[in-house]
């Protein structure tokens, strides 16, 4: 996260004794990325961090492989997915690489009798179902209907929705997220042409400092197994912190859409990017304004890039037979563009009201057993008049 955040009481120094106000020290922890090199914050812990108790269990939650090595153009009927009462049980993984596990999840209930922790990947969750707060370590997020949630690896928490009918669409990545450099300075402010500004963050509030010692399960999911692991004190135990490595929360409704003359490429929509894919943003906005434009994108080869698409809201002009939900994945090697037909209704229009996700990898990815569950079976047809 290229902000600098502090919630809490910390010292003025950095590695220095910090007094507790009773007598005793509290204890110091650096929550860092790549190393030493990348983001990161100092927190300051009641009591250690380090304490485990017990390892209860181990499982693996290894997503199964339905086709190792994919051609065909896909689409998943995503809301078809069975909603499950556990957060994480309610996680399936649809479509996987070395690099990433796109997936979707209808969780009925909050998450409270667990701490959840991803040791392996910085997550993306975006809320197209569902109104709560996100709690961790570092402060709480209050989210809504089309909040992006960026949860960086390590980063422990819990989820509380207000009502059970829950959708998300997540992306957990093995590299961090970043929002795009070229909307960036040699600093990391955002520039003056970002589609979006540090205006629009939602950062963590509402530490929770917790002294509480016992017995805390903590799901800590490695290498495609959770770990069961039981915790001496409380996770949210942090009085104070600061730095740039901490969970945070976007809206999509706060993109604010680059429009032209003439239709404009993907790369216009992006909103987060990582070394190995880069997630955008198709929002309501003006069609191009060109007299002889074609609001329709262009045919387009898929060279360098799977590209997948989770479908929000609104009219998606550029495809026929889409609902809420779906996930269209067009793989690498062949050309997709628009359906038959959409091109020639989209000549004239002014304006288009979509509102979709999109995750282009640079590697090619699998197709899960869960995800053929969802599968309608003839979307790679759909371009044959």
């Amino acid at each position: 996260m290229p902000i600098y955040h502090q919630l809490g009481s910390f010292p003025q120094k950095r590695h220095v004794l910090f007094e507790k106000p009773n007598g005793g020290l509290y204890y110091e922890q650096l929550f860092g990325t790549e190393g030493f090199n990348g983001h990161s914050s100092l927190l300051y812990h009641v009591h250690r961090p380090t304490q485990v108790k017990e390892i209860l269990r181990s499982y693996s939650v290894e997503p199964k492989i339905a086709i190792g090595k994919n051609i065909k153009s896909l689409l998943f009927k995503g809301f078809e997915l069975e909603p499950k009462t556990d957060f994480l049980e309610s996680r399936k993984p649809m479509l996987v690489n070395n690099d990433c596990i796109i997936g979707l999840a209808a969780p009925q209930e909050s998450l409270t009798s667990y701490f959840y922790k991803n040791a392996d990947a910085d997550e993306m969750l975006f809320i197209h179902k569902g109104k709560g707060k996100l709690r961790t370590m570092l402060g709480n997020i209050d989210f809504e209907y089309g909040d992006y949630l960026i949860i960086p690896r390590g980063m422990i928490y819990q989820i509380q929705f207000e009502s059970s009918d829950n959708r998300l669409f997540y992306v957990e990545s093995y590299a961090p997220f970043y929002t795009p450099k070229r909307y960036k300075n040699a600093s990391g402010q955002l520039l003056e042409h970002s589609p979006f500004c540090e205006r629009d963050f939602k950062l963590p509030t509402e530490l929770e400092t917790h002294d509480e010692q016992g017995d805390f399960m903590i799901k800590v999911k490695k290498e495609g197994i959770i770990h069961e692991m039981v915790y001496a004190t409380h996770p949210f135990d942090v009085v104070g912190w600061d730095g740039y490595n901490f969970p945070y929360g976007f809206s999509i409704h706060n993109f604010e859409p680059i429009t032209g003359r003439v239709h404009q490429p993907p790369p216009v929509h992006q909103t987060f990017e990582t070394s190995t894919f880069v997630v955008c943003s198709f929002c309501p906005r003006l069609y191009d304004y060109h007299p002889k434009a074609i609001p329709a994108p262009y045919n387009h080869s898929n060279i360098d890039s799977d590209e997948v698409l989770y479908y929000v809201d609104g009219d998606f002009m550029s495809r026929n037979n889409i609902e809420q939900g779906h996930i269209t994945l067009h793989p690498k090697g062949i050309p997709h563009g628009p359906a038959p037909g959409a091109m020639e209704r989209s000549i004239g229009k002014t304006e288009t009201e979509e509102l979709a996700v999109m995750v282009d990898t640079f590697r090619p990815l699998m197709v899960t057993e869960e995800a053929m569950k969802l599968d309608d079976g003839q979307y790679y047809k759909s371009w044959v008049e």
